[in-house]
């Protein structure tokens, strides 16, 4: 294979990577917020449902969770879910057969959703409890002095509060994001062909180990977009700083 057909095999696989990564923060950004509201609660019990399923959503490798949505049906029901989309997808689809991205994803439909939902779960947890710091690390003099000028509870966590958060979250939030897309590489432990499972299966099958080095520049090149992204919002929001 030359240098061009080995990158567009490798970038196959990065496409699943963001894939996983773009659900992952569209489903888990939002789904963080009520988790936090709720590890937060003044009700005692939800407030402690909420922080048991942090702790161990946290606790358990992010491995080990996509090992339990995906075999775990299967084992205590006899219902392998995932496997039955693939084989529902496999009945009632066309699927190409020339090794491209619409193979990949239409074959391996049942293991993405699985790596999905377990990112999503996972992730959520980790920016519920980056949304609770913000939240917790403003004082309660600005609460005050919101009611005082006659705002609601409401308007005052809108209009005193959430920029602030937004700012002091931001750092850590881009950190978590960062990661996300280098986490995604565990998409292969069932075997998703995302961009590491494409350099493996180039050095099984063509006996080339250097493609699995190669993968690295897809990394850097998007986490330095990442980083500037970042950077830009961190300057716009540069008129907290005191």
């Amino acid at each position: 294979m030359s240098f061009i057909e080995i990158t567009a095999f490798l970038a196959n696989g990065f496409v699943i990577s963001l894939i996983i990564f773009a659900v992952t923060l569209i489903v888990g950004i939002p789904l963080g917020l009520p988790i936090a509201f709720c590890s937060m609660s003044k009700f005692a019990p939800l407030k402690a449902v909420a922080k048991t399923f942090v702790w161990i959503v946290r606790g358990i490798p992010l491995m080990l969770q996509i090992f339990i949505i995906y075999y775990v049906p299967g084992l205590l029901f006899g219902n392998p879910i995932f496997s039955q989309i693939d084989r529902y997808i496999i009945r009632n689809f066309t699927i190409p057969h020339d090794g491209g991205l619409t193979q990949m994803l239409l074959t391996n439909a049942g293991g993405l959703v699985a790596v999905l939902i377990a990112f999503a779960i996972n992730y959520a947890c980790y920016f519920s409890e980056i949304y609770r710091g913000g939240i917790e690390s403003i004082s309660k003099g600005q609460y005050e002095a919101g009611y005082v000028l006659g705002l609601t509870k409401s308007q005052v966590f809108k209009f005193v509060v959430l920029k602030q958060v937004v700012k002091r979250i931001v750092p850590p939030m881009s950190n978590e994001i960062i990661t996300l897309i280098k986490d995604t590489a565990l998409a292969n432990c069932i075997m998703l062909p995302e961009i590491i499972k494409q350099a493996k299966e180039l050095a099984a099958t063509q006996a080339l180990i250097w493609p699995l080095f190669y993968t690295g520049v897809f990394y850097l090149i998007f986490v330095g977009l990442l980083t500037i992204i970042f950077g830009k919002v961190e300057k716009k929001l540069s008129y907290f700083r005191s």
